[in-house]
């Protein structure tokens, strides 16, 4: 099959789904759409068992196993859905409230990261699985990040205060950058082994590097593209600029080892905030936004579809199933651990009440991002157990968190302002 043959399928599959869960379900879309794609995926799976003659299940792992989620993921779509998700978001409102998000998205996710990955370590050890402490850190690195295109879109349906809705999103659009920076450390430690000698000067370089040097790249390019869009009043050109400025910045980030997620985030922050407000017409504004807005679902869409049919890829093992189903409570706990500490740490009790800091731990959705860096894990003798565990995590948190995060967030709310 062709890239284009692939692109079609998924893309049919993604309408029809779509269409049924519209029709039927009346799911939040993305939601919906995925949940239909693992029952339809479990239900072939199931009839390849009654009816192993049909092979239905070879034939569809053989089409999933042409999809590189980690290539497809990481190095196409999470360019542009960061993008548009930053492009959206008020950069004033980030800013007032920077400290808060600054600490959630690199305190909280190192606090995870240590506390997930030691966690998982005893509980493998307990069902008989075990692997390095080192993968299990890996893994807490690969988990602890929220999901910035799972959060936003849960949140466009939610009530919530100015005050939270800035908080939630400035983490989960930064902490994932952060998150990957970490685990791009974490393998190299864990492949390398503990002859490759690396020194803390050497760690600190790197994530320096990567995240700084991200930031900064995503405002040089963010900043080149703003004055090209400040030069001229034609809508076409200024789309089509917003999208050259995406893939570009993804592919020199690429090139020069830095954080291309931390730089798009600077990119659309600085192209939606200060593009918007000096170099674009009311026009151009309404053709951007809607363009990014269209672009988004579509690739939600996708990448959903995505998350649902990859249970072909995991191994369906008991012991697998039931480390998965013991890290699910782990995770939760650990996420309000790494949200009451740098919170503690500030001391804004009169902003965080315990009713916030509930609404932060359970809104901390993981993702496509997850199940991507997962899948490009080096061939070891834990991978296939990370993989069932990320995936069963990832599961519970989009359907179960992501359908009652909204009714939580209404209930919470409503018992602080009374």
């Amino acid at each position: 099959m062709s890239i284009f043959d692939i692109a079609s399928a998924l893309v049919l599959l993604a309408a029809l789904f779509g269409y049924l869960n519209l029709r039927f379900l009346k799911l939040p879309s993305t939601i919906g759409l995925m949940i239909i794609a693992l029952v339809s995926s479990l239900a072939i799976i199931l009839l390849d068992q009654i009816i192993p003659s049909y092979h239905m299940g070879d034939i569809i792992r053989k089409f999933i196993g042409r999809i590189d989620l980690n290539e497809t993921l990481m190095k196409g779509m999470l360019a542009f859905l960061l993008f548009a998700g930053a492009l959206h978001v008020n950069f004033d409102d980030l800013y007032e409230r920077r400290f808060t998000i600054a600490s959630l998205a690199t305190a909280g996710v190192i606090i995870s990261t240590i506390l997930t990955g030691y966690a998982t370590y005893y509980i493998l050890k307990i069902t008989g699985l075990e692997i390095s402490l080192l993968y299990s850190l890996v893994f807490g690195a690969l988990i602890s990040p929220t999901d910035p295109v799972a959060v936003i879109g849960i949140l466009k349906t939610a009530k919530t205060s100015k005050s939270l809705e800035a908080k939630i999103t400035g983490e989960s659009l930064f902490n994932d950058g952060v998150g990957i920076v970490i685990f791009i450390i974490l393998v190299a430690l864990a492949s390398a082994g503990p002859e490759a000698g690396f020194s803390f000067i050497d760690v600190t370089v790197l994530f320096f590097r990567e995240a700084f040097g991200g930031a900064m790249l995503g405002l040089v390019f963010g900043y080149v593209a703003y004055m090209a869009l400040k030069s001229i009043d034609n809508y076409q050109i200024e789309v089509l600029i917003t999208l050259a400025l995406v893939m570009s910045t993804y592919s020199a980030a690429s090139r020069l080892h830095m954080s291309g997620p931390i730089a798009e985030v600077v990119a659309g922050l600085f192209v939606g905030n200060r593009g918007k407000r000096f170099a674009m017409s009311t026009t151009t504004i309404d053709h951007v936004e809607k363009f990014w807005s269209l672009l988004d679902d579509i690739l939600n869409a996708v990448l959903f579809l995505l998350i649902g049919l990859e249970v072909f890829v995991i191994q369906l093992r008991f012991t697998y199933l039931i480390s998965g189903l013991l890290l699910i409570p782990t995770v939760i706990a650990v996420r309000f651990i790494s949200v009451s500490i740098p919170i503690s740490l500030l001391q804004f009790k009169k902003e965080f009440s315990k009713g916030v800091i509930r609404i932060l731990t359970w809104s901390g959705l993981r993702g496509g991002i997850s199940v991507a860096l997962v899948l490009s894990l080096p061939p070891f003798e834990g991978r296939d157990l990370l993989i069932t565990c990320t995936y069963i995590v990832v599961l519970f948190s989009i359907i179960v968190q992501g359908l009652t995060l909204k009714p939580f967030i209404n209930r919470i709310q409503s018992g602080i302002n009374r």
